[in-house]
């Protein structure tokens, strides 16, 4: 947006697999990180069920939880630890507690790697940055590892594409360059609503779209007994 606001002729792709720019309900990338961590947990479910234990996977989501609340959801997770819904480790411990009354012989914890605790939620930014500088673990999934015994993973860099996000990402190559040929630019290419449209880059520039803690997808992983620590 700012060399748009230059003068320069720019048109914008929404290509990341967080899902979080602002404007477009999709972005090129995510279906196809959604199915790798998705197949991370699947295949944490054999281990996990032979061995009877607790295990954590840490999920790409610094700010936003669009890919672990997906693959919490698709893989059949247990627990799932976005930024968006600070958590509370007592209710953590209580969600596992609870599975293992019920019989249940283990459990998977998703959480992303900018997950927040309810106690961290209430500092300020810089306080945040702070105490984030100071930790001697490489990120939180430690942290919460050492409290309940959990392996970890990190495997959503890579791999192939899957088919929506190569058709996703031809649509934007093809609205690109027809707004390039028709004379625009300073837009960046988006879908809403299933259809490809021209969202002005001013709009977008500076936004993050985030998880809507009351959405529909949490409130149905909430009836599927997935827990969010809150």
């Amino acid at each position: 947006n700012r060399l748009r606001e230059e003068g320069l002729s720019v048109i914008a792709l929404p290509k990341t697999i967080d899902n979080d720019t602002w404007g477009t309900d999709l972005t090129f990338g995510f279906t196809s990180a959604v199915e790798i961590a998705t197949k991370c947990i699947d295949d944490i479910h054999t281990t996990a069920s032979s061995h009877g234990r607790v295990f954590v996977i840490e999920i790409m989501g610094h700010k936003v939880g669009w890919i672990p609340l997906y693959a919490a959801v698709a893989g059949g997770a247990d627990v799932c630890l976005i930024p968006e819904i600070p958590y509370d480790m007592d209710n953590v411990i209580a969600a596992i507690n609870r599975r293992m009354q019920a019989g249940a012989r283990f459990t998977i914890i998703v959480v992303a790697e900018g997950a927040i605790s309810r106690d961290e939620a209430t500092l300020s930014k810089k306080e945040y940055k702070k105490l984030v500088a100071a930790r001697n673990s490489p990120s939180i999934v430690y942290d919460i590892a050492r409290e309940i015994d959990v392996g970890t993973g990190h495997t959503q860099r890579g791999g192939q594409p899957d088919a929506q996000d190569r058709v996703f990402a031809t649509q934007c190559g093809v609205e690109a360059a027809l707004g390039f040929l028709e004379g625009e630019s300073g837009f960046m290419v988006a879908q809403r609503s299933g259809k490809m449209c021209r969202v002005p880059l001013e709009e977008v520039a500076g936004k993050l779209k985030y998880v809507d803690p009351g959405s529909d997808l949490v409130h149905e992983a909430r009836s599927l007994g997935i827990s969010f620590g809150d």
